[in-house]
């Protein structure tokens, strides 16, 4: 399979963040997020595994109990049904992975 990105569009997760499904496989899924400065994807949480890496900009990510600033290059990993959260510094970008597939997003 094979995903061109400019085919996919957008989808408002919530004010200043976005998402687009990018390659789904039969076990994974993998999206791509554009968050604005100064936005926040609220603590949440979900049954699926999720790794995520971030392309650019900087976010402090909140996962659990523990609290990190990341800037491009920086990755992580939030284990299914752990509450989670995003506070975007700078215009950012991240690709994250998700098992099993998200159905939500497809």
């Amino acid at each position: 399979m094979f995903v061109k990105d400019a085919a996919k569009p957008l989808v408002s997760v919530v004010a200043g963040v976005q998402r687009k499904t990018l390659a789904v496989g039969e076990h994974t899924l993998m999206s791509k997020f554009v968050l604005e400065a100064g936005s926040e994807l609220p603590l949440h949480k979900h049954p699926h595994e999720q790794i995520g890496f971030l392309v650019s900009g900087k976010i402090v990510l909140t996962i659990g109990d523990e609290a990190c600033s990341l800037e491009p290059g920086d990755s992580w990993a939030v284990p299914g049904g752990v509450e989670h959260k995003a506070e975007v510094i700078e215009r950012a970008e991240a690709i994250e992975v998700f098992y099993p597939v998200r159905q939500d997003y497809l």
